[in-house]
């Protein structure tokens, strides 16, 4: 297994994130996939299929602890890690309207899970992610995120949280460049998950789609100062 190239996805449990996990199986690579659902079936079921090339990790993202855990399990298996994905986000369109409430607390759950979660998970697993051979770090943040683009009037907390990610990523990619590190913020395309609690079925993308096109991008050769906010086809986005 130790000369498989290595993965660890967050938010496994269903959607883009269960997806992901298929497509890296498919590419022959080692999975570790965070999962906060256990009561979703699918992860374990493909678990059945696929035996060790398959690691299932209950992770948090906004509990430190549960961070770390879920980071000392992967280093007991492997000494490093190719490529980091941070999937797992919150999506409550209930935070309100400025001419109305707003719900403080919605919002800042979205940010502890959409922003600080990925900053969390990045720093606790960055060791073997220096020791991989790709040295990918990939948020999956959102064309909610841009500013230029921008026409909403609310959605508070998610735009906000995925443009906060959007400079995470920056900072990211200008701390890490020396280490050979090459960090992407990624538009999955407005794909049928439960991002919003149920099954989102106006949606336009298959979540297998943007998987696959997702992992086509990361598989490419990068340059270090080549683009970093791209969607699942590879077309830059405006911040």
């Amino acid at each position: 297994m130790m000369k498989m190239k290595t993965v660890y996805i967050t938010g496994c449990d269903r959607g883009l994130g269960l997806a992901l996990v298929q497509s890296f199986l498919n590419e022959g690579f080692a999975v570790f996939a965070g999962s906060y659902l256990p009561e979703w079936p699918e992860l374990q079921e493909l678990k059945k299929e696929v035996g060790e090339q398959l690691h299932i990790l209950s992770l948090d993202v906004t509990d430190a602890n549960s961070v770390q855990l879920a980071a000392d399990e992967i280093t007991r298996v492997t000494p490093k890690l190719d490529i980091l994905i941070n999937n797992a986000a919150i999506y409550t369109d209930q935070d309100g309207d400025i001419m109305e409430t707003l719900d403080f607390t919605a919002i800042r759950n979205m940010y502890e899970t959409n922003t600080l979660g990925p900053l969390r998970v990045t720093q606790s697993i960055l060791p073997l992610l220096l020791q991989g051979e790709s040295k990918l770090l990939v948020n999956i943040s959102s064309e909610a995120g841009s500013i230029t683009d921008c026409k909403r009037v609310k959605e508070y907390g998610y735009t906000m949280s995925k443009a906060a990610l959007n400079m995470q990523s920056v900072l990211l990619q200008n701390k890490l460049k020396q280490f050979g590190v090459k960090v992407f913020a990624i538009h999955p395309g407005y794909v049928k998950s439960y991002m919003l609690g149920k099954f989102n079925t106006e949606a336009t993308v298959e979540a297998q789609d943007s998987a696959r096109g997702i992992v086509q991008q990361l598989l490419q050769p990068h340059l270090i100062d080549g683009p970093i906010f791209i969607n699942y086809e590879g077309h830059l986005l405006n911040w």
